[in-house]
């Protein structure tokens, strides 16, 4: 069964505009699928058949008017100078390739060197909070929102995230370039998982691994880069305060992270002491993905003063600013959203968020505080621009 997703109309519309769409994201988060369910000429370049069909039958492709999809195109850089020339050709035909890519480095280099303006960007999230209505809150939260990793079927979590982060380290992430043993790497994976929504510290993380802090900072650019972490940035405010200024790490995926750290159950995580941890980098991430699949343009950071002022996630929206705070909370304390009042001052944020997991969201124009499912739907209806 098909389940329609967040970005479809984002990629519908994209493809409209541009000759070429790269659509990017994590192995198995569902981007074959929505490919397929658009239509067209469907070519895996993993698959050395599927690389020799493409080759013969490239001029008659060209021509015809189907959509031509190209699963993991960065695995075949020869494919590149083709496109571009066939592009040229045809600069005001749109809609004409696809390409799916998981390693998204990877493939923005060859988009860079070949497709530069004649290519757009559109990435694929596991499922979001809102595209799976039929899951609740504490599921998603628990077992993550690969399609295939329980959050259709529970019985595979963690069994599925387990074998997935195992052939991540032991296969993609070496064929990708990653060139770290895969134990180092399986301890690289429970170690920033450890440190998930704390400040990143490449020295000690590189201490504790045996290797220069450069090296780290290197091996988590292919973390990031496989979609398992983000690096959250600190906002570079003009403030008379002293602001931390090293990125934060979070792990995309809660489902991942827990099977990273051997959590199995919902009663099991909430007794864990990084518990809120967990819960802050599932919430960033969610409102990130929302405004990101309905085609807002923002940047994110997080803001951290010496003297103890703190905002979770700052939006910076070019002519406004969104300041967000996340409690494990069902009764979230009013003096909270004054501290969080406080913060945002600072950067004159436009609207300031509370997300909890109350009951009972009260909205105003300037300061809110809600769950996190109202506060995505509140999001949805936020304008492209």
């Amino acid at each position: 069964m098909f389940i329609p997703r967040a970005a479809s109309s984002l990629l519908a519309a994209r493809l409209q505009q541009y000759p070429a769409v790269a659509l990017v994201g994590a192995r198995q988060c569902g981007k074959t699928t929505l490919a397929r369910e658009i239509g067209g000429q469907y070519f895996d370049l993993e698959q050395p058949g599927d690389r020799t069909r493409l080759d013969v039958e490239w001029d008659r492709l060209c021509v015809e008017r189907k959509l031509i999809i190209l699963d993991e195109a960065q695995t075949w850089p020869e494919v590149f100078p083709r496109l571009r020339g066939a592009i040229d050709t045809e600069r005001r035909r749109y809609g004409r390739f696809l390409l799916l890519g998981s390693v998204s480095p990877a493939l923005m280099t060859q988009v860079s060197e070949s497709l530069a303006g004649r290519l757009s960007v559109v990435q694929l999230t596991p499922f979001l909070l809102w595209e799976v209505p039929s899951v609740t809150l504490r599921d998603n939260w628990l077992r993550g929102g690969y399609p295939d990793g329980g959050t259709l079927d529970s019985a595979r979590f963690p069994q599925w995230q387990e074998d997935y982060l195992a052939l991540l380290a032991q296969r993609d992430l070496p064929s990708w370039g990653l060139s770290a043993k895969p134990q180092t790497t399986e301890r690289l994976l429970r170690m920033s998982a450890a440190v998930n929504a704390q400040l990143w510290n490449a020295s000690r993380m590189g201490q504790s691994l045996g290797i220069s802090h450069p090296t780290a900072n290197s091996y988590l650019d292919y973390l990031e880069g496989a979609f398992l972490v983000r690096r959250l940035r600190p906002y570079a405010a003009s403030l008379k305060k002293r602001l931390i200024r090293s990125p934060k790490l979070y792990w995309r995926d809660s489902g991942l992270l827990h099977a990273a750290l051997r959590v199995r159950s919902h009663d099991e995580l909430l007794v864990q002491p990084w518990v809120g941890c967990s819960w802050e980098g599932f919430v960033i991430e969610q409102i990130i993905s929302t405004l990101t699949a309905v085609g807002c343009r923002f940047h994110p950071y997080f803001l951290r003063t010496s003297d103890g002022y703190e905002i979770d996630l700052v939006l910076d929206l070019g002519r406004e600013r969104w300041a967000f705070e996340v409690k494990l909370t069902s009764q979230p304390d009013p003096h909270d959203l004054e501290r969080l009042n406080k913060a945002a001052d600072l950067i004159r944020a436009k609207k300031r968020f509370l997300v909890s997991q109350t009951q009972h969201p009260t909205f105003s124009e300037r300061a809110s505080s809600c769950g996190l499912p109202e506060l995505l739907d509140r999001l949805r209806e936020h304008p492209a621009g």
